[in-house]
């Protein structure tokens, strides 16, 4: 008996120790309410909202009327995927009337809850095993409680239906779409775990890994190249994929393996893309420079490197984000963000409907500037992108504040203290914080600078510890130089920090204004096609770049972007690939056939068409 008991008690206090394990995330994000935008950032947001996202809700059937709200149109993903972005855009900018909205679309979509926990849209009396879109509420309403406060009611809707995932998965595992996203329920459950430390949580966690795909052995299947749909190979997938290691190990407490770098290892070499993401037009499409890389993939890793970043601590994550901020986001939305690309190039000659087919998997009409081409889940996702950077560009740690990408803000932490940051960076190297009291900031080094700093400062593992006095406004400077980078097929790309520089193509502007599918086009919201009417085929000639500060109103504006690399180009003979017009053949060309001439290079989210990856026959190379 006392064999027992001791037995006993030993069990008790092993499961007690399991349940109440600590969280031991290395930043904790902030909240809306404590980043007041400015700047550039602040103009970014706007635009956005005054843009297609911010007005969705007003002309896109698949929002305005879905099941979700007691409609007749799309009841899965698009109405979450929508919110998931429009409610931290909206908390962000302070803006009453659109917060209001936000509101009575996630009232809406809580009424839709069942005595059950699960949530129907209209119509639907049971889910039909694809559990996918559950995930993806979940998350939506955790960004709005986290932005709303209003965390108690949306606390007890995310817990009740991570009870019914609990028991459903008893009976019907996770199939198709949950299948390979498993690990966006991750989200949701971490987010209550924090709340209500509770066994079984981490038990849905485990067991939603052993139900789900094994992206260990999808590793493997990421070698090859072809024009195949397949759920293994899927772009966003893949990207959602990114934080599943470091989200499982922070409920479980087991030991990372470093899944994400192992992951990205496989996809820069096989189909890494210059602007640090990788091609998938929809699934994974090799290295060329002329295969496409899908809208969604590219916000969905975005947000897995803010999880990464904020899990591990890890500079280098920060690095992965801004490239995707600064490059691979704005090139595949338009100026005004009334529009945007499915797909988007490298080495981009022409956005328009092609003739035969240019990417994998993807429709012709693929790189076309507009409403919804190819297909509507970047219409419903990209906004996501721009809000939920803002939102990590600054976290916490312990007492300290965490920069992880100095972006102009005001920062109102929970304990009172206010920290300005004064910025234009990446257009600018000079940043300046002022504090209302004595504060130490931990500040990322960008990946390839130095900083000059006017206070004492250590630097460790690409983080700057500064102490800023009370008051004071402290000095840093990013030294940062142009640079030239090394891409397969002897091409090369020229990077400025995390700014990547393209040459702009000049071009014919077409719109397009149309119904489909009883969905109308029209302006501002139409298609758009870009046709070339400026040369494009050059080599650098040169490897001394100068660089240009330009005025600038946002960082987008194809008209006037915020800075220009000089340099000289060499025409060279640069055919296309085989049965298209438009369509830069792979292999740059290098075979000279003129005299050098000096042209100056943009960012290249400030391009719609552009040439990215050149050869270099510099006259010492020859």
């Amino acid at each position: 008996m006392r064999k027992g008991a001791a037995l006993l008690f030993m069990r008790q206090h092993l499961f007690l120790n399991y349940v109440s394990r600590k969280i031991f995330m290395k930043f904790e994000f902030l909240r809306a309410k404590n980043i007041l935008p400015g700047g550039w950032l602040k103009k970014q947001l706007e635009t956005q909202l005054n843009g297609l996202h911010g007005h969705l809700d007003e002309i896109w059937p698949d929002v305005y009327d879905s099941k979700w709200l007691g409609g007749s149109h799309d009841g899965w993903e698009r109405l979450p995927y929508f919110l998931d972005g429009y409610i931290p855009l909206v908390y962000l900018l302070r803006n009453e009337e659109k917060i209001a909205k936000a509101e009575k679309n996630v009232h809406a979509l809580l009424k839709t809850q069942a005595q059950d926990g699960c949530f129907y849209p209209k119509g639907y009396e049971n889910i039909n095993g694809d559990i996918w879109s559950l995930f993806l509420i979940l998350k939506a309403l955790m960004v709005f409680a986290d932005c709303s406060g209003d965390e108690d009611r949306i606390f007890q809707a995310v817990y009740r239906c991570l009870r019914f995932l609990d028991s459903y998965i008893d009976r019907k595992p996770p199939y198709e779409w949950a299948n390979l996203r498993w690990h966006e329920c991750l989200v949701s459950i971490l987010w209550v775990y924090k709340r209500k430390k509770e066994n079984w949580l981490i038990r849905l966690a485990k067991r939603l890994k052993v139900l789900g795909a094994n992206i260990d052995v999808a590793i493997d299947l990421w070698r090859e190249t072809d024009s195949r749909w397949r759920f293994e190979t899927h772009v966003v997938n893949i990207a959602m994929a990114l934080k599943s290691e470091v989200l499982y190990c922070e409920i479980t407490g087991e030991k990372s393996h470093m899944l994400a770098e192992r992951m990205l290892k496989i996809l820069f070499d096989f189909h890494g893309t210059a602007y640090g993401h990788f091609t998938g037009d929809e699934c994974l499409s090799g290295n060329s420079p002329v295969q496409g890389s899908e809208l969604c993939g590219i916000v969905e890793a975005m947000y897995s490197y803010e999880w990464l970043t904020a899990i591990t601590g890890k500079a280098k994550w920060g690095d992965l984000l801004e490239k995707l901020a600064f490059n691979a986001l704005p090139a595949a939305i338009s100026d005004d963000m009334w529009t945007h690309q499915y797909d988007q190039q490298v080495n981009q000659i022409a956005c328009i409907k092609f003739e035969n087919k240019v990417f994998r998997t993807n429709s012709e009409e693929s790189n076309l500037f507009g409403l919804e081409p190819n297909f509507g889940c970047c219409t419903a996702n990209f906004g996501q992108g721009f809000p939920k950077f803002a939102l990590s560009s600054y976290m916490t740690s312990r007492d300290r504040l965490v920069v992880i990408s100095p972006m102009p803000a005001k920062i109102m932490l929970d304990n009172g203290v206010n920290v300005r940051c004064e910025s234009e960076y990446p257009f600018r190297n000079e940043v300046r914080f002022t504090a209302d009291t004595n504060i130490d900031i931990l500040l990322r080094i960008p990946n390839g600078a130095e900083i000059e700093c006017s206070e004492l400062y250590t630097k460790k593992n690409g983080f700057a510890n500064i102490s800023l006095p009370k008051s004071k406004t402290v000095k840093i400077v990013f030294k940062i130089y142009p640079r030239q980078t090394e891409r397969p097929n002897h091409r090369k790309c020229v990077y400025y920090g995390n700014l990547l520089f393209a040459l702009p193509i000049s071009f014919k502007k077409k719109m397009l204004e149309y119904e489909r599918d009883g969905v109308e086009r029209k302006y501002p919201y139409c298609d758009y096609t870009f046709t070339p009417i400026g040369e494009w085929r050059y080599a650098f000639a040169d490897k001394t770049f100068s660089i240009e500060e330009c005025d600038y109103e946002l960082p987008i504006d194809r008209e006037h972007p915020p800075l220009k690399i000089k340099t000289k180009f060499a025409p060279v003979k640069w055919g296309c690939e085989k049965n298209h017009a438009f369509v830069a053949a792979t292999k740059a060309g290098t075979k000279r056939v003129g005299n050098d001439i000096e042209l100056s290079m943009v960012p290249y989210g400030a391009t719609y068409l552009r040439i990215t990856e050149m050869a270099c026959i510099c006259k010492k190379d020859n």
